[in-house]
């Protein structure tokens, strides 16, 4: 890993989340910008943080400023239990007075490789460039027990070097498809904030860390961005194998 990764550990995940939000508002408002474009990752931890965004930030976040992108998304409709959009919105977007054309999901229930090209398209209308790629403010990830990440699989790391925004990923298991951002653009992004909880995470998590040889098997060890800041958000129980 870089020496420029800072890692955060906290007691809970509660106390992790609380913490990862208060970053988000501080940020959004020390910043002089008129737009933030935030990228938000699938899983359940992440479920915490948009509670305690609704519960806490409704009325002191900048919404009207703020888009909402999703690093990945299963091939599923908005309304299935599987989709990170539903439970993004069900746990934070129908509760906070965020504009409806500040919310831009990926149509899991098109064509996923005409929905790849056409999300990696807007991407680039909207964002800021640097160089030949999209800027986002903030992305966060999560980390899968098999050392995935956004939905880039182990067997998939060549993605890193994919040459579009987005791309068709199979989850090895499963064989269900989805749409992922590929690693270019997340490793453009100013701020990547990985959240992390729980003891089924420590292995994975002493190999990144530890920068492990076994680590470089896993696609979460190449987020690495080369103009941002990458801070790992993290508790006691994930963070119990560090040396």
């Amino acid at each position: 890993m870089g020496s420029s990764v800072e890692v955060k550990i906290y007691a809970t995940p509660k106390k992790v989340v609380k913490a990862l939000a208060k970053e988000i508002y501080q940020f959004t408002h020390e910043s002089k910008q008129k737009r933030f474009d935030f990228a938000l990752s699938g899983g359940t931890t992440p479920i915490l943080l948009f509670d305690r965004l609704a519960k806490k930030y409704a009325e002191s976040l900048p919404w009207d400023k703020i888009h909402i992108w999703w690093g990945d998304e299963r091939c599923v409709p908005p309304d299935s239990e599987e989709s990170n959009y539903k439970y993004t919105y069900d746990a934070l977007l129908s509760k906070v007075p965020i504009p409806d054309e500040n919310i831009h999901r990926i149509n899991g229930e098109e064509n996923p490789a005409v929905e790849a090209d056409r999300y990696g398209k807007l991407i680039d209308s909207q964002l800021n460039m640097r160089g030949e790629w999209p800027v986002f403010d903030l992305i966060i990830l999560g980390l899968g027990d098999d050392g995935h990440t956004a939905s880039i699989f182990p067997y998939q790391i060549e993605l890193f070097e994919y040459e579009r925004n987005c791309a068709v990923s199979e989850h090895p298991l499963t064989g269900q498809k989805r749409i992922t951002m590929t690693g270019i653009p997340l490793n453009n992004a100013n701020r990547v904030f990985f959240l992390v909880t729980g003891k089924n995470k420590a292995m994975r998590i002493s190999e990144i860390m530890n920068d492990d040889d076994a680590a470089k098997l896993l696609p979460a060890y190449y987020i690495e961005p080369q103009n941002g800041d990458l801070i790992w958000y993290i508790d006691e129980a994930a963070a119990e194998l560090i040396t």
